[in-house]
């Protein structure tokens, strides 16, 4: 196993006890600041329809850059059933401002800079001192904390049940949209 692989090892070792909100569970409300530091509420976005919500590292994260322009390509799939997009991160406004514009996203990227929303989604976890060594998560983060969210996929409902979800302490490991479209079309 090379130096890069044992890495992700120590990484994913250190998140396997997160295991996130289940199905079935209720998504806990929240409003956040979006990339133009405009305020956005979960309730409000369900009251047109599901919403997809995707957590994700940050935007230097090549795999979540990789798996939110994923989303984007089926982002009109999605609208077929009124679902709404928001992704989630530890990062300030101005940070999430960059990753819609370096992939071109036509969906909400919310900043949840002191962790409030990822804690109540049960997915925050601390990396470890080797991944602190190489990353200093507190110039990333925008709270300076060095812990991260565990990415993650919910499918919520009207009703704010989870009718989907992918929580994975493999970080390279993310929800298929074609899941998410058979979860969405289940749903109607």
């Amino acid at each position: 196993m090379n130096e890069l692989q044992e890495f992700q090892k120590l990484v994913i070792a250190n998140a396997s006890h997160i295991k996130g909100l289940k199905v079935g569970d209720k998504a806990p409300d929240f409003v956040l600041l979006n990339a133009f530091e405009k305020p956005i509420s979960l309730a409000e976005c369900l009251k047109s329809g599901p919403v997809i919500l995707k957590f994700y590292r940050g935007e230097w994260c090549p795999i979540c850059n990789l798996d939110l322009k994923e989303i984007q390509k089926y982002l009109s799939q999605f609208e077929k059933f009124n679902a709404k997009v928001l992704a989630i991160s530890p990062q300030k406004p101005n940070d999430s401002l960059t990753l819609i514009q370096k992939n071109e996203l036509g969906f909400e990227v919310l900043s949840d800079e002191n962790q409030n929303v990822i804690c109540s989604y049960n997915l925050q976890f601390d990396p470890g001192e080797d991944y602190h060594q190489r990353r200093d998560l507190s110039v990333l983060n925008g709270d300076g904390s060095i812990t991260l969210p565990v990415p993650a996929t919910f499918i919520i409902n009207t009703d704010f049940s989870i009718i989907g979800s992918h929580i994975d302490s493999n970080y390279t490991e993310r929800m298929d949209p074609k899941e998410i479209l058979k979860i969405l079309e289940s749903n109607t």
